[in-house]
């Protein structure tokens, strides 16, 4: 059994004094001895977090004890090693920012919700528009086929290209789809409420569609990018494993994943090992002539 598990998880629900409750929930997940990142908003709560079985089931029961967040869904991961260095818990205006006008609210108003064999089954359908509903290097690293790629680098960027590239799409059905399950709530009301007809949204998102037994990632292709340390995770667990990532300086493929060493740039790339030798891990030729560069250690 690996030592340490990784929990992703939300809930929209209306949370009273948020900031309060932010600076409490943060002392005790210290307290506690857990690892991650936590946004507390009045409109909910968006986490991932690691530790060992017996604090994360510690924070799980404690959290079940709340009748806000009692019916929470939890994506459980095992791994060796933490993803995480530090614990934060933030509070902010949203849980995913996307600054939505005032007549959208995820508690009201999202798309319907297909466990993984219903989504599965809906994206062989020829009418059906897939979406992905994250940005476009996180589409670069791993999608589902026939997905439309968002020409999107924030999330905050979707109501301007969903209304300049989708419009023609209004009386098709949409399926979304994003990593946990999380954006797909706001991005699939705000269809809704531009007119979008049908819609409907991957429950549990990526994570849990690979998790199914009986589906077990089938036509995700490549790897699903998650905000810590792994960077990527294995999604598609049968025998059609596709890389889709491409090398950002020669294009060839691969799952690899570097920050360039530049420390005031540190863009996250796909990168080969030859490349990553060749350029000393740098995105340009700028970078790599910067002098602001961390050592590289190439394993």
């Amino acid at each position: 059994m690996k030592p340490i598990r990784v929990l992703l998880f939300y809930k929209y629900v209306v949370v009273e004094n948020p900031a309060e409750f932010a600076a409490e929930h943060l002392l005790f997940c210290k307290n506690l001895g857990i690892k991650g990142r936590i946004i507390i908003a009045s409109e909910g709560i968006n986490g991932t977090l690691c530790g060992t079985p017996e604090q994360t089931d510690t924070y799980m029961n404690n959290m079940r004890r709340d009748e806000r967040f009692a019916d929470i869904v939890y994506k459980i991961d095992e791994e060796y090693e933490p993803p995480f260095d530090k614990m934060f818990v933030r509070h902010k205006k949203e849980l995913v920012t996307f600054r939505l006008p005032e007549n959208v609210n995820p508690n009201v108003l999202s798309g319907k919700r297909l466990p993984p064999k219903e989504f599965y089954e809906a994206i062989q359908r020829e009418d059906t528009i897939i979406i992905d509903a994250r940005t476009d290097y996180e589409y670069d690293t791993g999608h589902f086929r026939g997905a439309i790629r968002p020409d999107v680098k924030s999330f905050k960027e979707f109501p301007e290209w969903v209304r300049n590239n989708l419009s023609q799409y209004k009386n098709r059905p949409i399926l979304a789809y994003c990593t946990g399950g999380i954006r797909c709530e706001t991005f699939t009301g705000f269809l809704l409420s531009e007119g979008f007809g049908d819609v409907s949204q991957l429950q549990g998102g990526i994570v849990s569609y690979g998790k199914d037994p009986e589906i077990r990632g089938r036509l995700f292709d490549g790897k699903c990018y998650v905000f810590d340390k792994r960077i990527s995770v294995e999604i598609n667990h049968t025998d059609t494993h596709t890389v889709v990532g491409r090398c950002h300086h020669c294009g060839t493929p691969t799952d690899r994943f570097v920050n360039c060493a530049n420390i005031w740039c540190h863009y996250q790339h796909h990168c080969c090992k030859e490349c990553e030798i060749r350029t000393q891990r740098s995105c340009s030729p700028k970078c790599q002539e910067s002098t602001h560069r961390e050592q590289t250690i190439i394993s």
